[in-house]
This record gives structure tokens, C-alpha cells and sequence, in this order.
């Protein structure tokens, strides 16, 4: 199976990769998808870069597809970056680390079927305690880059999800009632390293806050 894969350079994007690869996948790309304008319906906007180096790490090709961010269009100018970045050869299919956002996922199937191609959502509707315990089990350095959800202030930023920053966010979750996951926007992640990258990511960066939200501007990142 060959496929491409969608990738933010969060925690979902970098399991999603995982499980591609240990099925014996070829995963021939990574594509992040650069959001020029403000903001988007659909894709991550917050450290993306990230993911450059990632696929350095783990040896996989790279790519960037820029979007405007505008809901009518978004998902046909990536339509056109992967028939640009496939070009005349074969890809079986996309893998992306959506988890319950029927929205998006919806949007990627339907330009798969356009692309004649598969869609795989590896993650979908998996256990959100058990899926970020995997993390952690795994070897994922997961670090909180954005939150913005009560309970959540801006220590916790720079944050490695490891077994006691997961105890003390599963007591948040619990009391103020918001996704362990972070699947609706409470927080946003990078991952530094991962059980498919040689080395790991170190950065350099600083915090930044507007009202509730708080997040981490990376500014020099490299593999070591």
C-alpha cells in the first residue's frame, strides 16, 4: 500500500503516520497544509512547520500545500497540491489523524473519492484516554503548544505529555469538563519525537497570550 499522508506535526498526524508504517505501508509523502489566511474550518494552523523536520527525521519525503483557508475553497486547492505531488505515480491512498470531526473528515473523503483514491482515518472515534496513554506508552514527546480552555492557563505550555502531566490533565478534564484529547480546541500539540524518527526535535521559542488563549511561538527548531 502506498499512500501520502496529511500531516500538522501534532500528536494524531504523527500516530496516524505510526500505524501506517507498521503495517509495512510505504508512506511515499508528508504534506502539511499552510493556511495563508487567518484561519481555517479545516487544518491546523499553530507550529505546522513542525512538520518539516519530522520527515526529515523519520526520512519520509516532504511537502507543503498552501491553502487560503476559505471553507469553499480549501479542499480544492489541496486537491490540486496532491495531483501535483503525485503526478504520474500511483498512490493508493491518504492517511489523515482526524478523530471525531465528522466535518473533516467528511471533506477528505469526498476529495479522495475525487483523487480515486482511499481514505484512512486510523484514529477514528478511538478511546480518547486510551489513545493519549498510547501516546505516552509509545514514546511520542508530545508538547502542548496552544491552549485555550478553562482549567488550562499558560503553564502549560511547553508541556511534555508524559505520565504525570497526563494524571494532572485527565484531573482538568474531569473538573472542567473539556476533551482529554483536545479534540475540541482546548489544546494543540507538536511532537518532538516519535517511535519513526531518528533523533528528536529541540526549539526554541516564546509564549504568547490574548485572552484565554495562550500559545507558543516556535522560533529556531532542529533535529539533533
Amino acid at each position: 500500500m502506498r499512500v501520502l499522508a496529511l500531516s500538522s506535526g501534532g500528536k494524531d498526524s504523527c500516530y496516524a503516520i505510526w500505524w501506517a508504517l507498521l503495517r509495512g505501508w510505504d508512506v511515499c509523502g508528508i504534506i502539511t497544509v499552510r493556511v495563508t489566511g487567518e484561519d481555517s474550518m479545516t487544518f491546523q494552523l499553530p507550529t505546522v512547520g513542525i512538520a518539516r523536520l519530522q520527515a526529515g527525521a523519520g526520512g519520509i519525503p516532504w511537502h507543503e500545500v498552501e491553502v487560503e483557508g476559505d471553507e469553499a475553497t480549501e479542499m480544492e486547492e489541496l486537491e490540486a497540491g496532491i495531483r501535483n505531488i503525485s503526478g504520474d505515480d500511483y498512490v493508493d491512498g491518504i492517511v489523515c489523524g482526524a478523530l471525531r470531526s465528522d466535518y473533516q473528515r467528511t471533506r477528505v473523503e469526498r476529495m479522495c473519492e475525487r483523487l480515486g483514491m482511499h481514505s484512512f482515518t486510523p484514529l477514528w472515534h478511538h478511546q480518547a484516554d486510551q489513545h493519549m496513554q498510547e501516546l505516552v506508552d509509545h514514546g511520542f514527546d508530545v508538547t502542548l503548544t496552544s491552549v485555550s480552555a478553562e482549567g488550562l492557563g499558560g503553564e502549560w505550555l511547553g508541556t511534555r505529555l508524559n505520565l504525570n502531566a497526563l494524571d494532572r490533565l485527565r484531573a482538568l478534564a474531569e473538573n472542567h469538563r473539556f476533551n482529554i484529547d483536545g479534540e475540541g480546541g482546548e489544546f494543540e500539540t507538536a511532537v518532538f519525537a516519535a517511535p519513526w524518527m531518528d533523533g528528536r526535535i529541540e526549539i526554541k521559542g516564546s509564549h504568547h497570550s490574548s485572552g484565554a488563549r495562550h500559545w507558543l511561538e516556535i522560533e529556531q527548531a532542529d533535529v539533533v
